[in-house]
């Protein structure tokens, strides 16, 4: 079998940078040859130990392909950028934008119950985000054999997809996979869109934008076959490749290496055409979130979340008989690693992915953006409202961010820090930590002078425990004393 050396294809063009934005400088646009040696060694490793018939992988960096590999081979010539792999369950993450474009559009909430939407659902009150989430308590799996490989003829209509007992857990109360929830997603979207297609809205709204004319729902030449390897002996088992039907949405897609690259800067970056980037934090923010402690793995909003090295790692990793494929994201370092490959099990795909990633930021540390002074005019008000805070006797430091944002943290180094946006009624909702969800309300005396900061019920004030402010409870008459 013909063994590739680390091939480099053509870059895709930069994703998700508007106007003003900078892309890589060009003095770090290329990778140093120990990194790219590394990474050769990683890819090398993991399909030789994994026994794959083909792998293909890539990193992703500053809104490009950084580093592209390929070891095996595909109809005995060396895997390229333009092969197609079936991607599995990453087409979920494709599906969750589209419900989002929805949402952003004002056609849904996502704390809608999808029966509001969906008629004929089994459990029309699991809300939409829960679908998303895989906190539904819907059935792992449909309804017959083995979905992955028989035709979705044989579950012609959703009612098919769902045995006498479509609810196995409480909803909203445990994350349980469901790739029936995603077939709901897949038919929400239809039915939002006037009864087009799930796969020819994804291409009108997302894979055309983004310049994925890979992407599709059926393989095109020049794709990969699927193989199972023995486990005992090194040989090959074709695996078919059906046509899934209404389960689709949860992993029928193919793609390549070149599509996948640009559908990481998306992710990484978003672009207004599609999704935007506050849409996309939404994604990979914990759909339940730890109240305390440390995780390993959860998942947002269509994406799968991996802490990694102290990193938050957000993608996805998809099967399907005969493929493999995983996408881990690094949004803090902009970086994501692919990885495609056509047997069905013994590449550990998702964390060579992941690998890929680490190995680009042990070599070479992302170098930061330079430091520029916000866009102007400069609100004066906001200015005056910046500087220390207390509350009670805690001190705070309030900053202005970009978009009159304001961000609150404690000068201690431990508590509740958060960012907050800004609103057209002069109040700021928290975005993260404590705080998020929560309104900021800056509060004036008589006189119209500003007295006090309101967060949640919270005062904080000029001073500590100030004896003018409203502090709850009052202050001593005395004040502070030795």
């Amino acid at each position: 079998m013909t063994i590739a050396q680390s091939t480099e294809f053509p870059r895709p063009e930069p994703v998700g940078q508007g106007p003003g934005a900078v892309g890589t400088p060009d003095e770090f646009a290329e990778l140093l040859p120990q990194t790219r040696r590394a990474l050769l060694h990683r890819l090398a490793v993991g399909q030789a130990e994994g026994r794959a018939p083909s792998m293909t992988a890539a990193v992703v960096r500053g809104g490009r392909a950084m580093w592209t590999g390929a070891r095996g081979a595909v109809a005995g010539e060396a895997p390229h950028g333009d092969v197609q792999y079936r991607i599995g369950s990453l087409t979920k993450t494709f599906v969750a934008v589209l419900v989002l474009r929805l949402r952003d559009e004002g056609l849904l909430r996502l704390e809608d119950p999808v029966g509001r939407h969906l008629e004929g659902t089994p459990e029309p009150d699991a809300t939409i985000a829960q679908l998303l989430s895989h906190s539904s308590g819907l059935a792992a799996e449909p309804r017959g054999p083995w979905w992955e490989r028989t035709a979705g003829a044989l579950r012609p209509e959703p009612a098919d997809l769902f045995d006498e007992r479509p609810q196995r857990l409480p909803a909203g109360r445990r994350h349980h996979y469901s790739n029936v929830g995603y077939a709901l997603l897949g038919a929400l979207v239809e039915r939002l869109r006037d009864g087009v297609p799930w796969g020819e809205v994804l291409r009108r709204e997302v894979l055309e934008p983004l310049g994925m004319d890979r992407t599709t729902l059926r393989p095109e030449k020049r794709y990969a076959s699927g193989w199972a390897v023995h486990p005992w002996a090194d040989a090959l088992l074709p695996e078919p490749a059906e046509d899934t039907g209404l389960m689709g949405p949860a992993g029928q897609l193919w793609s390549t290496l070149q599509d996948l690259c640009r559908w990481a800067a998306f992710l990484l970056r978003g672009d207004a055409r599609v999704l935007g980037a506050a849409s996309l934090v939404e994604m990979r923010t914990p759909a339940v979130p730890p109240e305390s402690g440390t995780w390993d793995a959860g998942y947002g909003l269509g994406v799968q979340l991996l802490r990694r090295e102290g990193r938050l790692l957000a993608g996805h990793q998809g099967s399907m008989p005969g493929f493999l494929a995983a996408l881990w994201a690094d949004a803090e370092e902009d970086v994501a690693g692919v990885v495609l490959t056509n047997c069905t099990s013994g590449p550990a795909a998702g964390a060579l992915a992941a690998d890929l990633t680490g190995i680009v930021l042990a070599h070479e540390p992302r170098i930061p953006e330079p430091w520029r002074p916000l866009p102007g005019p400069l609100d004066p008000e906001l200015l005056a409202l910046t500087g220390p805070w207390y509350w009670g006797a805690n001190p705070h430091a309030l900053r202005l961010r970009a978009e009159r944002g304001l961000e609150l943290t404690p000068l201690s180094g431990a508590g509740r820090s958060s960012r907050f946006r800004a609103e057209e009624d002069g109040t700021w909702t928290g975005l993260d930590g404590y705080y998020a969800g929560e309104t900021l309300r800056v509060r004036r005396d008589r006189d119209g002078a500003v007295s006090h900061l309101d967060l949640g019920t919270f005062v904080f004030t000029r001073g500590p425990y100030e004896p003018s402010a409203p502090v709850p409870g009052g202050v001593d008459p005395e004040g502070w004393r030795v």
